[in-house]
């Protein structure tokens, strides 16, 4: 066979590739465009978020609010979520609700559960936001601050989700935004506990995305990347003082997270750091990514 016609055959074979994955963009496009159309509308819908004092969270609040969703806004620090309701109510006009509650507690989701649905709240669209962080060798912490830890990241996300699903799958309308991290993506030396409840996180997301998909109810799981928040000083974090380009805004991280859940994506990443955590493992040895993820946090 001639070197033209294997060049030949190639070309059509790279053809023939490309107008599948076009023809399977446009189609999953449309899907997108639909179910966007179906979940758009917002307006006088009901979002609980946690961890709505500040970050991530306090943008998701403003984000949704002018949307025009009314709010139940959830966080440990009462005068600081009490500016968070009054500015969203005096700037958007939406109702807003504040709750008090640390999630890092035993039987709190429940409470916080019981707590709205005495107030007779339906909540449309759970936003489960909180978390904390502890990076450091493992031994550094104690047990009692890895076992608040687990139950903010993971038990308390899991109970939520538990307690609000059932009443949007009646409806057949909201959802869910479990906020994880791009540390779900790798093993993380020296942040060994948050990593894995982040990787919970995610995978239990994607899981409960796949039993909702021939439904009107979604659960996108928001990874964001470095991101401009008190995260990094409360976990202790070694880029706490960075001020590099790299980190991403808290309102840019909300706003893919809505957009995601919005389009009933399963999974988004957001921030600059993208390729490092999603496609720099598929290259490198299992062994590989921890020395390089273990570099990366040793102090």
């Amino acid at each position: 066979m001639s070197v033209v016609k294997i060049i030949s055959g190639v070309a059509c074979i790279r053809q023939m590739i490309e107008n599948k994955a076009n023809s399977f963009r446009a189609n999953s496009a449309t899907i997108d465009f639909f179910k966007m159309i179906i979940m758009k509308d917002l307006k006088s819908k009901t979002i609980l978020i946690t961890g709505a004092s500040s970050g991530i969270g306090e943008a998701f609040a403003y984000q949704f609010a002018e949307l025009g969703a009314n709010l139940i806004v959830v966080a440990r620090s009462e005068s600081e979520l009490q500016k968070v309701a009054n500015t969203v109510k005096e700037k958007y006009h939406v109702e807003c609700y504040p709750i008090v509650s640390d999630l890092a507690k035993e039987n709190a989701a429940t409470e916080l559960f019981e707590k709205t649905s005495s107030l007779n709240m339906d909540v449309d669209v759970l936003i489960n936001n909180a978390g904390v962080g502890a990076i450091g060798k493992f031994e550094d912490y104690d047990l009692k601050r890895y076992h608040s830890l687990l139950l903010l990241n993971t038990i308390a996300l899991t109970e939520l989700c538990w307690l609000y699903l059932p009443s949007m799958k009646k409806k057949n309308f909201g959802g869910i935004i479990n906020v994880a991290s791009t540390a779900a993506f790798l093993p993380l030396p020296y942040v060994a506990v948050y990593a894995a409840s982040k990787g919970y996180v995610l995978n239990f997301s994607e899981s409960i995305f796949g039993e909702l998909l021939h439904t009107d109810v979604t659960v996108t799981c928001l990874c964001p990347s470095r991101t401009k928040t008190n995260f990094a000083k409360t976990a202790n974090s070694p880029f706490q003082n960075d001020k590099a380009k790299s980190s991403d805004s808290a309102e840019n991280a909300a706003k893919i997270g809505i957009q995601a859940f919005l389009k009933g994506k399963s999974t988004v990443v957001s921030g600059a750091q993208k390729f490092t955590v999603t496609i720099l493992p598929r290259l490198l040895s299992r062994l590989g990514v921890i020395k390089l993820a273990a570099s990366q946090y040793k102090k």
